[in-house]
């Protein structure tokens, strides 16, 4: 069982869209461990709506929060102590993608950031980079954070407007690997979806 977690270089970046592609393309389990804001339209019920696979188990969130607001902030007006003790993996023999809070540095806690709990997931990671003007700054800040947590990273995907300057210095300064390219697209639907699961083999076959 490969454990997977999907970060990014910001919020807002398409960390929900990388997830259900590469839900499908592995037919993994996906697990988003806290949800802060949008309860009635949740990453977990965007993804379901996404993935066409019959084999994936979605499973329930940790923690639900109210507001659209970092982690801590949000448990904090909700009265919720969240501490990384409380996080188990799902149970499941499958592959399992987990899908990230906001960036590598959002706090869960006054202490506790959603780095420590790719460390205690003892997860490998993909990161989502959106190209956007100071983004080589970001992607390269979350990548040396991950390397100085040993933290094993599969490899890179970029999502929305295609920026060849930035996105082949990325590549060229970290000499990771690229996983695959999202573009803009009109629409985000299953047939979407599996378009790009099944493109993922022509960028590197065995990047699973």
């Amino acid at each position: 069982m490969k454990t997977i977690f999907i970060t990014g270089n910001g919020t807002d970046i398409g960390k929900t869209i990388i997830s259900a592609i590469i839900t499908e393309h592995l037919e993994a389990d996906y697990w988003k461990p806290v949800q802060s804001g949008e309860l009635d339209n949740t990453d977990t019920m965007k993804v379901k709506s996404l993935v066409s696979n019959s084999k994936t188990v979605f499973h329930p969130e940790q923690f639900k929060l109210v507001q659209p607001l970092s982690p801590h902030a949000s448990a904090e007006i909700d009265g919720v102590e969240i501490e990384l003790e409380d996080f188990k993996l799902p149970s499941t023999t499958n592959h399992l993608v987990i899908e990230g809070a906001g960036g590598l540095m959002v706090p869960l806690n006054n202490k506790v950031l959603i780095a420590d709990l790719i460390t205690h997931f003892k997860s490998s990671v993909i990161v989502v980079s959106r190209n956007y003007l100071g983004s080589i700054n970001h992607t390269l800040l979350t990548i040396q954070e991950l390397r100085n947590r040993n933290i094993p990273i599969i490899g890179i995907v970029f999502n929305g407007e295609h920026n060849p300057q930035t996105e082949n210095f990325i590549l060229q300064y970290t000499q990771l690997p690229l996983l695959f390219r999202v573009e803009m697209e009109e629409q985000i639907d299953k047939q979407t979806i599996l378009k790009y699961s099944r493109h993922i083999i022509r960028y590197k076959k065995d990047i699973f």
